[in-house]
């Protein structure tokens, strides 16, 4: 890290994070796929283990003795996705950038050449980019529509960069750079959205994403940033959706919605006019 004027600047180089719960078996495959990467720019992996109850720090061990990137290993006791990722963030202030890539992901080539781009040469504060569902063997169920595969994490917005200036066209942490500069003003993910470990829900991403619209941040699509996302076969089953769903609503009556005068029981109104609604169908 260079010190200008007195304060500490952070070097030109990417940190690339991946936030892992017993993730041993997947990491090998990704840590190689990363090193396989251009990088315009000095370029670091950094694993961090989330309380993992595997060999994810043996596993970390073995490959940060082989060639390519250099490859760095925290473990977070703190079990859950946000204080993995603020973790990240906290390690990575050596550094200009920062990307997040999770560990059941694989990036596709270019990846990481197209982030530095958008955030050096474009000057994005934040870049994201296009997430590919990929199914087990047996392919999606039926039942499995766009929309659902949504909620897996399936986003692209089209095949020409452009500038997101509104909450309706997310990018997400599964997918991600940003300029370590953002987080300055202890902007950090959300505890209160975590998910732990194998965990459902979640939210703290669309959260962090809101705050960086809301602060007016700029925020890049590319559509070459490209990663593929490998669904377990328990988020194919019709009960993951439905606790996902419950959750979420959950939160949002917890965390974002005012509290309503009257109603029944403590019941907002408009929720009880819900119920009549759902009784009566």
């Amino acid at each position: 890290m260079l010190i200008v004027n007195g304060q500490a600047k952070p070097d030109t180089g990417i940190t690339v994070s991946i936030c892992s719960y017993n993730g041993a078996e997947s990491l090998p495959g990704l840590i190689k796929e990363l090193r396989a990467q251009y990088s315009p720019v000095t370029a670091e992996i950094l694993v961090v283990d989330n309380n993992s109850t595997d060999d994810t720090g043996s596993v970390v061990a073995s490959c940060a003795r082989e060639d390519g990137i250099p490859l760095r290993y925290v473990f977070e006791s703190r079990q859950g996705i946000t204080y993995a990722r603020n973790r990240a963030i906290e390690e990575a202030r050596c550094n200009e950038f920062l990307a997040f890539i999770d560990a059941d992901e694989l990036p596709e080539p270019g990846w990481l050449a197209s982030a530095v781009d958008a955030l050096q040469n474009e000057k994005a504060d934040c870049a994201g980019g296009v997430i590919k569902v990929k199914y087990p063997d047996k392919g999606a169920p039926r039942w499995m529509t766009d929309e659902l595969s949504g909620f897996l994490g399936q986003l692209n917005h089209g095949n020409t960069a452009l500038w997101i200036t509104d909450k309706f066209t997310p990018v997400w942490s599964g997918n991600i750079a940003y300029r370590t500069e953002v987080f300055r003003d202890e902007l950090r993910f959300d505890s209160r959205y975590d998910r732990r470990g194998k965990g459902v829900g979640g939210g703290s991403d669309a959260i962090m994403f809101r705050a960086l619209i809301d602060r007016k941040f700029r925020i890049r699509y590319r559509p070459d940033m490209i990663i593929n996302h490998l669904v377990e076969p328990e988020k194919l089953r019709r009960r993951y959706f439905l606790r996902l769903h419950y959750l979420t609503g959950r939160k949002f009556g917890e965390f974002e919605m005012q509290d309503t005068a009257g109603g029944l029981f403590g019941i907002p109104p408009h929720m009880v006019m819900q119920l009549v609604r759902q009784i009566y169908k």
